[in-house]
């Protein structure tokens, strides 16, 4: 089967990454987003609340688009195994990275050389973001929620309410 494996923390899934799964979906029979964590950051959001989060922004998608969304065709799946065993035991040899930025491109091109290293037979696929989306980022939006701004030019809605319902969260009682 044609398959590719998207990872990334998604912490949340923004508009960008939503338009990278639909253009992957329409090269690839199967897009696995893999909800990955890692040591060296803290979470806005669990493990499984991010992977809610996508599930819950893939069908609001298909809603908005008038589209008739085909989950078999994406699956999402969390793990804390480096990315390399997950696509051996999901049986994928293609690992999908995105770029927005010149600094995006060197920390994915070292990402995908260790990966390289690690499991020789498994390839990265560098795909660009879309203009639209190139200046959003998880972090960027974080920030723009935790100052209460609006993030709902930059994320689907519900992850927009997830955002707004976490901060209100996180500040407790007045």
């Amino acid at each position: 089967m044609n398959s590719i494996l998207y990872p990334g923390s998604f912490d949340p899934i923004t508009l960008g990454h939503l338009d990278v799964i639909a253009r992957l979906r329409r090269h690839f029979e199967r897009v696995v987003v893999l909800v990955a964590d890692s040591s060296s950051k803290s979470y806005f959001f669990s493990q499984s609340e991010r992977k809610d989060l996508i599930l819950a922004a893939l069908e609001e998608s298909a809603v908005m688009n008038g589209k008739s969304l085909k989950l078999g065709r994406v699956d999402v799946e969390s793990s804390h195994e480096l990315t390399v065993e997950v696509a051996k035991s999901l049986g994928v040899d293609l690992i999908a990275r995105s770029v927005r930025t010149v600094a995006d491109w060197e920390y994915e091109y070292a990402i995908a050389d260790a990966n390289k290293k690690l499991a020789p037979n498994i390839e990265t696929f560098f795909i660009m973001a879309s203009p639209a989306h190139g200046f959003v980022s998880s972090s960027l939006v974080r920030e723009v929620a935790q100052f209460g701004g609006d993030t709902s030019k930059f994320v689907p809605k519900c992850v927009a309410e997830a955002l707004k319902k976490n901060v209100k969260n996180m500040k407790g009682p007045k």
